[in-house]
């Protein structure tokens, strides 16, 4: 989950709790609690504001986040040309 959280956050300059949880088909818990520990960790930026009378919570990856998402994207690509070579 989180790395979908992620993911969704990289095309997107922001996106909020309804749409995070809509693109990823999860629940309210999931998704809080998941979210929470990537803001824990420095991967995305919380931001709570009103649109009216309504809470509005919005996403954003941050360059930390960008980063060890390209690490792990890297790293898995690395993985899939060792094991493409494993093949021959």
């Amino acid at each position: 989950m989180r790395l979908a959280i992620v993911s969704a956050l990289a095309v997107a300059p922001s996106l909020t709790f309804a749409e995070l949880k809509q693109i990823l088909g999860t629940t309210d818990g999931n998704l809080s609690v998941h979210a929470r520990k990537l803001e824990d960790a420095g991967y995305v930026t919380v931001e709570k504001s009103f649109a009216g009378r309504v809470p509005r919570t919005a996403y954003t990856l941050t360059v930390a986040g960008r980063g060890a998402l390209e690490r792990y994207v890297g790293h898995m690509e690395d993985l899939i040309r060792m094991m493409k070579g494993q093949e021959r």
